[in-house]
């Protein structure tokens, strides 16, 4: 990268003006999402299932650093940092030169954090959280080959797979995939014919897949999230099971319809649970979460009774009803038009017409 970018600058604005409303001096940002979003898409990540990593970024009203430490430090400058920040460099045996540095650089006052020390630091206000949330141009235009490139190495695994691979083959093929073009497998779920009508959440094991299977993909570049779930049958799908996924389909219909700025996701997850009564499955709402908004986590806010957060323009939504062997899940993103776009569409899976949109079907080989 090694440039200045206008995204980084804007956002450091944005930072900016939060310390001069909230009286604070400084803005610490440790969390994989959050120094991703600050950085334009650069990666603090070496070990993937941790939520901070190996640098954090520190703004004050006149400088933003990156602080990491000596182990670090070149390969960050080589390979991922823009050059709107300074770099402080610590030790990696004495992480107190680092707090002293902070000390030194916000003269003791108050900081805010993402994730806070417990009685020195502050959490972020709402009003910068909603930054994260809401996509520039720019981040779109990332979040695009994000969803491309996710979705294409779905199909590509999907349309290769057979009944006699394990759940941990299926999960690999899925793995390599998603390397292979630059994307981070942060989540790979799993479940074949057996284990698929038994649990939401599958995480891969050692049986054969068999008749039909589940992949789930949560796929991270530019630290930017796209989850997408998709189905393959050996052979044509039973009757049965086909109108599971019908039905999925057409509950998700009703909440993908509210998805348009100023709707609360609260009411979005209140319509769920109406349509899950009335295609007869009173207590499915309990059974999964729903989904929510997405972006540099993989659900930045999980829909709930109470969840009365509102949906605006350029956010990313990812909801995923399901029912017992089937369910659906694409990420959209809300455009200033009101209407979604679907970032993790693939042409060559096969899909089907609901409400005005393509939504995917079980790939049947």
């Amino acid at each position: 990268m090694n440039s200045l970018n206008p995204e980084v600058s804007t956002k450091l604005e944005l930072i900016r003006q939060t310390l001069t409303e909230t009286e604070a001096v400084g803005v610490r940002l440790r969390g994989t999402d959050w120094f991703a979003w600050v950085t334009a898409g650069a990666s603090n990540t070496v070990l993937l299932t941790i939520e901070t990593g190996i640098a954090e970024v520190l703004v004050t009203l006149q400088d933003a650093w990156v602080l990491t430490d000596e182990i670090e430090a070149q390969r960050l400058v080589d390979e991922e940092l823009p050059t709107n920040f300074k770099l402080n460099v610590n030790p990696w045996a004495d992480v107190a030169v680092r707090e002293a540095f902070v000390r030194d650089a916000t003269s003791g006052g108050k900081i805010l954090s993402d994730r806070p020390i417990p009685h020195v630091e502050k959490r972020l206000p709402p009003s910068l959280k909603q930054y994260k949330q809401v996509m520039m141009p720019s981040e779109l235009e990332q979040y695009r080959q994000v969803g491309q490139q996710a979705s294409e190495a779905m199909t590509e695994v999907l349309k290769a797979a057979k009944p006699t691979w394990k759940e941990y083959q299926l999960a690999g093929a899925g793995a390599e995939a998603l390397w292979a073009k630059g994307l981070h497998p942060a989540l790979i779920l799993v479940a074949g014919n057996r284990r698929l009508p038994l649990y939401r959440h599958a995480t891969p094991t050692g049986e054969e897949i068999g008749q039909q299977a589940m992949m789930v993909f949560c796929a991270r570049r530019y630290g930017l999230y796209a989850n997408l779930t998709r189905f393959v049958s050996f052979g044509k799908l039973a009757d049965e099971k086909a109108k599971q996924h019908r039905h999925v389909r057409e509950i998700e219909a009703q909440a993908l319809n509210l998805c348009k700025p100023g709707t609360s996701l609260n009411t979005v997850y209140e319509t769920l649970a109406q349509a899950y009564q009335q295609h007869g499955f009173p207590h499915a709402i309990r059974e999964h979460h729903q989904g929510g908004t997405t972006g540099y986590l993989s659900r930045e806010i999980i829909a709930n009774p109470t969840t009365t957060d509102t949906l605006a323009e350029n956010m990313a939504v990812a909801w995923n009803p399901s029912l017992p062997g089937a369910k659906i899940e694409d990420t959209f993103v809300i455009l200033d038009n009101g209407k979604l776009e679907n970032l993790t569409f693939d042409p060559n899976f096969p899909s089907v017409e609901v409400e005005g949109r393509l939504r995917p079907v079980v790939l049947e080989l």
